[in-house]
């Protein structure tokens, strides 16, 4: 049986409040920091160009159902033709983005800018909270967990028996740093939030052929299935109708 513990208020005063509200002026520096470091770019037409035609794509996709089938067709043959279609991609034009980058060294300083602006407040919070915070049960969650939550939640308290609702000050620090996004939306805006697991997924993903995006959006515009929903409209109306009256 899981024991249930009796958390200090002074926990409260001295170790969860004083955590979070750290986490969230480290959050709101890192954003000004971040934009005073930004550099001002044009964006490639290039890029922005194959994004509206991928953009476009999906849309059609999504849509491909509300037009005729000739029209569907038309558009189909527009963006898939193998000779001069919008999403086709000779073999040769496929751009390697690390040489583009190499080419370019602003594209390299703003990168890198943007990974020191995360990996260095990050490095010297969690050092912070694993020197002075370390080994303290910060909270309880309001609702029971399965013990699969344990790892994630009692980070640094080696105790099988504490009940895994408790949090531990390490985790909370993690819990604060990938869940205070809708808290920034709501005080930088939607646009200037600190998103640290977006960042991270970038990072993951450099290195991406972004030929390889107007390609995917072919196949899948290839294999879509046209059904004009027109014909059959007023049929599927009387059985949602009579679903409803019934």
């Amino acid at each position: 049986m899981a024991e249930d513990l009796v958390l200090d208020t002074a926990i409260r005063d001295w170790v969860l409040i004083p955590l979070s509200v750290v986490m969230v002026l480290i959050g709101v520096l890192r954003y000004f920091v971040a934009k005073l470091m930004r550099s001002s770019q044009t964006p490639d037409a290039k890029m922005v160009k194959e994004g509206q035609v991928i953009l476009r794509a999906r849309n059609l996709r999504a849509a491909a159902n509300f037009i005729p089938t000739k029209a569907f067709r038309a558009r189909k043959i527009y963006f898939c033709n193998e000779e001069n279609g919008l999403l086709f991609v000779p073999k040769g034009q496929a751009q390697n983005p690390q040489a583009q980058m190499f080419s370019d060294p602003n594209m390299a300083m703003d990168m890198m800018k943007k990974n020191l602006s995360m990996i260095i407040p990050q490095t010297l919070t969690f050092a912070w909270v694993n020197f002075f915070f370390s080994g303290f049960v910060a909270a309880k969650i309001p609702f029971p967990l399965t013990q699969r939550f344990r790892s994630m939640l009692q980070n640094g308290i080696d105790l099988s028996t504490v009940d895994v609702s408790y949090v531990s000050s390490r985790s909370w620090y993690f819990l604060n740093l990938f869940g205070l996004r809708g808290f920034f939306s709501l005080i930088l805006g939607e646009e200037n939030a600190v998103d640290d697991t977006q960042r991270m997924m970038q990072m993951g993903g450099f290195g991406m052929d972004p030929s390889k995006g107007l390609s995917a959006e072919k196949d899948n515009l290839d294999i879509t299935q046209h059904d004009w929903a027109l014909p059959n409209f007023e049929q599927r109306a009387e059985t949602v109708l009579k679903k409803l009256v019934s």
